[in-house]
Order: C-alpha cells, then sequence, then structure tokens
C-alpha cells in the first residue's frame, strides 16, 4: 500500500507540474489508439477496479444473488445494481478475485431467484409480465415502495443476463443451467404489451412504467436516454412492434452544437452516454439516424463527454473545485436543500447534468466520480488524470474508501456522501475493464439475442467516420 501511495503521489505532481490544460480550453485530440497507462495510473485505477469490485460481492444477499441499491443497512435491491452485478462477479474472476466456481454458483444462484419469483399483478409481487419492479426487498424479493413495473431497469438486469448467457459457456450443470434460465428470463418478457397505445402522451413508445394500481404512466421511451440499450435487447428477442417504436424513438432526438465541433446527440447526464455502451461495443456500426450524421454513438459518448469537461473549465456558475481535472455530472447523490442559501440551491438524489452553456440541468456544485470515470473508454486522456487528481485532492476528506469513491461531493460547501451507489459503482469496473480487456463488450456483442436486435434496427458499418475532432 505505501508503494501504491508512492506511486499515485509521483503521478499526481507529473500531472501538477506538466498538464497545461488544467486551465486550457483546448480540445483533445480524437484517441484512435490505445491510451498507454504509466505504472502510477495502473496501480491506482488497478485499486479502484478491486474495491469497487467488493460492493457487488459483499452488499450482496449470497441466498438470492440480489444486490444492494446503496451500501445502507436496510437498502432494498435495485434490479439494474443486479444486472451490473453479473458482468462484474466475471470481472472478479478474469481478476483473479474470486473463482469462476464462486461466479458461476451465485450467477445461478441469482437467476433461479428471479426466474422462480412471483410474476402476477399482487401489490408484493416481484414482476410481471417477465418485468420486474425496480426496487424489491432484499430477502423476499417483493416489491419495495410501492415501487413501479421498470421497462429499462428489467433491461439492465437483462443485459447482466445476456452477459453471463455467453460468458458462462462450458459444458457443466451449472453453467448449462445458467444459459437456459437466461433464455427463459429474455424470452418471456412482453414488449408489446409494454408498448403504449397511440392515445397515450408517448404513444408507440416502450412505457416507463406500470403499476398495479394504476396502469402504465404517460410516458414512454422517447428522445435519446441511456434506454438505446433497452430497443436493441427487445428487438432481438419476442418484440413485435420493435422496428415501429424505434423509428418512434429516432424521430425524437435532439441534436445540437453546444461547442464548436462537438455537435451530438443532447442528453444531460453522463450515464445516459455510457450505460448502453457499457454492454454494447456501437463503435463503427450506425443506425437510420447516426448514418445521417456521419458519426457512431461512441463517438457521439465521447462528444458528451470532452463537453462536460469543457463546461466545467469554463464554470459558469463560479462553483468551487470545477476545472479540467475535478468535473463529471450525472445522477447521483446531492447534498439536499438543508445547505440552500439565497443564492443557492442544492438538490438531494438528481439526474445533474449538463450539454453546454444553458443546457446545465440541476447542476448545483455536485460532482460525481463514476461520470468520469465510466467515460473511460471514451476520453481516457482526460478522464484518467481527472480521477487521479480527485483522489488526491479529496480522497483523505472523505471521498475514498472501501468500495472506492463514494457516489459524489460538492467541493463549494464541502460536502462528501457516506454512501455507494451500486448503478453507480456499476459503470466504474464495468468501463474499467470495457478499456483494460473489453471482456464486457466480446461477451455482450456476440450474444444471438443483441445480434438479433441490431439488424432488425438496421444497424450495419458506418460508410464514412467522420473524425472532427483535431
Amino acid at each position: 500500500m505505501k508503494f501504491f501511495n508512492f506511486l499515485i503521489m509521483i503521478s499526481f505532481i507529473s500531472y501538477s507540474l506538466g498538464c497545461s490544460q488544467k486551465q486550457s480550453n483546448q480540445i483533445p485530440p480524437a484517441t484512435q489508439v490505445p491510451y498507454q497507462l504509466t505504472q502510477s495510473e495502473k496501480a491506482f485505477l488497478d485499486d479502484l477496479q478491486e474495491r469497487t469490485f467488493q460492493y457487488f460481492w459483499k452488499e450482496a444477499n449470497p441466498e438470492n444473488g440480489l444486490i444492494k441499491d446503496r451500501s445502507t443497512e436496510k437498502s432494498p435491491c435495485s434490479i439494474a445494481a443486479v444486472g451490473f452485478a453479473l458482468p462484474a462477479w466475471a470481472v472478479g474472476v478474469e481478476q483473479g478475485w474470486i473463482s469462476r466456481d464462486a461466479a458461476a454458483e451465485r450467477t445461478l444462484t441469482c437467476l433461479r431467484f428471479f426466474m422462480n419469483s412471483e410474476q402476477s399483478t399482487a401489490p408484493l409481487a416481484t414482476g410481471y409480465k417477465g418485468f420486474y419492479y425496480h426496487f424489491i426487498d432484499m430477502k423476499t424479493g417483493q416489491r419495495f415502495w410501492n415501487c413501479e413495473l421498470s421497462t429499462i431497469d428489467t433491461a439492465w438486469l437483462l443485459g447482466g443476463v445476456r452477459f453471463a448467457a455467453q460468458y458462462y459457456h462450458q459444458n457443466n450443470t451449472v453453467e448449462n443451467e445458467i444459459r437456459a434460465l437466461a433464455d427463459s428470463m429474455t424470452f418471456r418478457v412482453d414488449w408489446d404489451w409494454a408498448t403504449l397505445p397511440d392515445t397515450y402522451q408517448d404513444g408507440g413508445a416502450v412505457s416507463f412504467s406500470w403499476r398495479p394500481e394504476k396502469g402504465f404512466g404517460e410516458r414512454g421511451w422517447i428522445g435519446y436516454y441511456e434506454s438505446l440499450f433497452l430497443y436493441i435487447l427487445a428487438a432481438g428477442s419476442n418484440y413485435q412492434g420493435a422496428e415501429k417504436a424505434y423509428q418512434k424513438w429516432l424521430s425524437t432526438y435532439d441534436w445540437r452544437e453546444p461547442y464548436p465541433r462537438l455537435g451530438h446527440l443532447i442528453f444531460a447526464s453522463l450515464f445516459g452516454h455510457q450505460w448502453t455502451l457499457m454492454f454494447l461495443d456501437l463503435r463503427n456500426l450506425v443506425d437510420d439516424y447516426m448514418a445521417v450524421k456521419g458519426i457512431d454513438y461512441f463517438e457521439n459518448s465521447r462528444r458528451a463527454t470532452i463537453v462536460q469537461w469543457k463546461y466545467a473549465i469554463d464554470n459558469p456558475h463560479g462553483w468551487t473545485g470545477y476545472d479540467s481535472l475535478c468535473w463529471g455530472l450525472t445522477a447521483c447523490d446531492g447534498p439536499g436543500r438543508q445547505f440552500n442559501t439565497a443564492t443557492r440551491k442544492f438538490h438531494e438524489y438528481a439526474a445533474r447534468g449538463t450539454s453546454g452553456p444553458g443546457l446545465d440541468e440541476l447542476d448545483d456544485g455536485t460532482i460525481a466520480p463514476t461520470a468520469a470515470a465510466g467515460s473511460i473508454v471514451f476520453a481516457p486522456e482526460i478522464v484518467v488524470p481527472t480521477l487521479i487528481s480527485m483522489y488526491k485532492r479529496y480522497g483523505e476528506k472523505g471521498l475514498w474508501g472501501k468500495y472506492g469513491f463514494v457516489d459524489a461531493f460538492n467541493p463549494t460547501i464541502n460536502w462528501f456522501d457516506t454512501d455507494y451507489l451500486g448503478i453507480d459503482q456499476g459503470p466504474i469496473i464495468l468501463m474499467l475493464e470495457n478499456f483494460y480487456s473489453g471482456l464486457v463488450w466480446k461477451y455482450v456483442m456476440q450474444d444471438p439475442v443483441i445480434q438479433r436486435g441490431l439488424k432488425r434496427l438496421n444497424f450495419r458499418p458506418i460508410e464514412s467516420k467522420k473524425i472532427i475532432l483535431k
């Protein structure tokens, strides 16, 4: 540990002395070759990844494979966090932290639970029509907080399930059952039932949610959200209306150019640009919309990342700490209204973000390390020094702990979260592994469900990729 801290100290000094970009508005060049990590960078990232892995291993119920939404004693399970845990356990295998048998057994336990849990209209069921409630009890698996049956969180759960179906490919009793259960879970989801009728506000799109007490809400997945993955997954399974729903989705995209040469699909919080590409390697693949724009979704996410980096440098609201080595707005915890003043308003959990000047949604000076870490595959040249700098500046003040970075912090009021959130831990470990080895991409992209979905939605190789950042 002393040697690790020495490496980080040397690395931070070199960044502090040599990083002239810190107060610069220069746009970094598009990275077309792998980023070469120094020894100290690799040591830091390895430690961060292992600590983050421990969240998914220790904040789990080994009796059913459920994962806590957050690291508190009474936290319910987040089904999205379970979807992130399934590949995270495989990362643990590949990195040598746990055995393949241990990961496979816990994966099987988890899939058995979901496949055998109650699917009905009962208020305390675990799910209905193949979908699952957003939050469920860690022990019983029953619906928690009267929450919604969530289409997007079910999609993230199934993202991990589809990974498991490919990763556990060995011919033995445990892994054979994993694959069988994965297919059963995937193909029993009724996406057509979850599509809103034309009489609804977002008719023709997949609904956000359903509750047994009220039925479907008015809102559906339109615009550009993290739910790109949902449509690809659904198109690859039993969704008869996939093509029509996807055209509805594309028709509501919002493309803007917040800074010169940084035009991209707008979604303010960085998680919307990260989560689909955490599972899917969409480099050099385009759909009907992106083919016209001449870039792929990977490049789109890179631009969204750089926009946030530039926004922090510009720091239009004058928040303490914002600069080229401290940035990142996404959905995360926050300090809350108790810190409000006459001129400053602070939020609790919120989808913070920015798509450029005038498009800063809920920016209250709160930074989430997962926002930068989850973009490491898109822009490692600005992400790696940022993570190390945040660790050195704020780690001992409360930003760093047993599971790596806590969820969020606000330097303006010297506030540090005490919790870790499963859905924010996931992008850290999984994107780091994609950066290292492409592990998650490799197995999800070879899945026949995903390949069928991409084909149905007319994804194809880009003809001429326009690299504008020079």
